[in-house]
């Protein structure tokens, strides 16, 4: 199966080489030539990890042994069973993608791409040790960390905005183990970070680093990391489709909290490979560049960005949507361009044909600090159940969805992460609490509301911190070419 750029239809690779080059050489994202044919049906009533081979298999046909690596990815990493559990909470359906071994969905991805990478890295006779290049927003730093320590032929670097992500994200990050790995913290924000991973691989390209390495990344531009997250969009279906919610062929519909467009449009590949998703609703903190867009065909990223108390979306430049307008489009020179105007101005504007077909199937929606935060409270008062800030984001933005549109079909909100990853915002949503050590409040949302603290939250306030390393971003390539 073979991929190309985004940016340019020529010189594709296949599955294998795509998942280990993680960016083209052009600085495009990898796209599929054309999208493989799945048995939907028949894959809805495989279990997750039947489920997961065979969709993970269909989009990287190239890599051998799809079965065995599931196994190894998955099989005793996941608190549940299943992996991504459904849970009805009032109107809406919640898919808790937080049971992996780092409390967030990155760890769907995160524990597949080393499988993925280690055996396409064989399947390609490539000797050279990969090098892989990550900036996180809080969550995929940890979730590739975990995923990749002490992997062999493979070493790890992780970027991340310094001050830029809660206490309880920095501590996962910062006291990681592993003789392959390297956590720095970026002066600037997410965008500051991404921007740097993107400008090492324009510089280094297909060449060594000084270290004999050659660059890959674990960030959801590797078609490699995107792939495995359309499974639980299927697993969603299934659970709703056995509880008897909805009969086979019915459209649901998904609300997603996203910065980097990256889980959402697994979404969209999900109901491009024949899933019945109805609507995809985009839910944005007050970095609302997606909602713009989405409203208006004008993506501009000239505005601050705030930092809110849902810090994995604090992003203003989402990758991931430059493979929605060429999936849309299958123009490449467009998008070439329209990404060429975004690093040069700032900004682009979308033909108004694209522009309608982008809205035709997503919606956008925003949600400020405040209404996040009282969001938890309801939700916790009325359903009993307990949502970090990014699900409570979603959450308020799918009420917004349905308010507005009148659409009654069944709505699942992807929960994206545990509530004990951001404890300050989500107790402070319950009551008034001031103590200023962030573990200890913690121990005091366990104690309120019931809900089990995760045991890689509570044990890491005991590990040493040995990642403390602060530089700016022009320090970026120079730590890079020395790894």
């Amino acid at each position: 199966m073979l991929y190309h750029s985004t940016r340019n239809q020529e010189n594709a690779v296949d599955s294998a080489q795509a998942v280990l080059n993680g960016l083209a050489p052009d600085g495009g994202l990898y796209v599929p030539e054309t999208l493989p044919r799945v048995d939907v049906e028949a894959i809805l009533n495989m279990d997750t990890y039947a489920m997961a081979t065979a969709i993970i298999g269909a989009m990287l046909p190239d890599i051998p042994n799809m079965d065995m690596l599931v196994e190894r990815a998955y099989r005793g990493k996941f608190t549940a069973e299943d992996l991504t559990p459904t849970v009805q909470a009032g109107d809406f359906t919640v898919l808790e993608l937080f049971h992996g071994p780092t409390s967030a969905f990155k760890d769907v991805a995160l524990c597949m791409l080393p499988q993925l990478l280690t055996a396409a890295k064989v399947q390609k006779g490539m000797q050279e040790n990969i090098l892989i290049l990550t900036a996180t927003s809080g969550d995929t730093g940890k979730a590739a960390l975990e995923g990749f320590k002490d992997v062999e032929g493979i070493k790890i670097c992780v970027f991340y905005p310094h001050g830029g992500v809660s206490k309880v994200q920095r501590a996962q990050m910062a006291t990681q183990e592993g003789n392959n790995v390297t956590v720095l913290a970026v002066e600037g924000n997410f965008d500051d970070a991404q921007t740097g991973v993107k400008n090492i691989f324009a510089t280094v390209g297909n060449e060594l680093t000084d270290g004999g390495a050659r660059l890959s990344t674990a960030n959801s531009i590797n078609i490699g990391r995107l792939a495995p997250q359309i499974t639980y969009y299927f697993k969603a279906y299934s659970d709703l489709l056995h509880r008897g919610t909805i009969k086979m062929g019915e459209e649901v519909n998904f609300c997603v909290p996203t910065g980097n467009f990256g889980d959402i449009l697994a979404g969209y590949l999900a109901k491009k490979l024949g899933l019945p998703v109805g609507r995809l609703i985009c839910a944005s903190n007050a970095n609302n560049v997606l909602t713009d867009f989405i409203n208006t065909g004008l993506y501009d990223r000239r505005r601050p960005l705030h930092k809110t108390i849902s810090p994995s979306m604090d992003i203003l430049v989402s990758s991931n949507l430059e493979r929605l307008l060429y999936l849309m489009t299958e123009d490449a020179t467009l998008v070439a361009e329209l990404m060429q105007k975004l690093n040069k101005e700032g900004f682009y504007q979308v033909p108004e044909q694209l522009q309608n077909a982008i809205r035709a199937e997503f919606w956008g929606g925003c949600c400020d600090d405040a209404k996040a935060s009282q969001t938890i409270g309801k939700v916790f008062a009325q359903n009993g159940y307990l949502c970090d800030t990014h699900t409570a984001t979603g959450w308020a933005v799918a009420e917004d969805y349905r308010a507005q549109t009148g659409d009654k079909r069944p709505m699942v909100v992807l929960s994206t992460a545990s509530p004990y990853k951001f404890p300050a915002a989500v107790l402070s949503s319950l009551e008034e609490n001031n103590d200023p050590d962030e573990f200890a409040k913690m121990d005091r949302l366990e104690v309120l509301t019931g809900v089990k603290m995760p045991e890689n939250l509570r044990t890491v306030r005991h590990k040493k911190e040995l990642h403390t390393e602060v530089i700016a971003k022009e320090e970026m390539l120079p730590k890079v070419l020395h790894l």
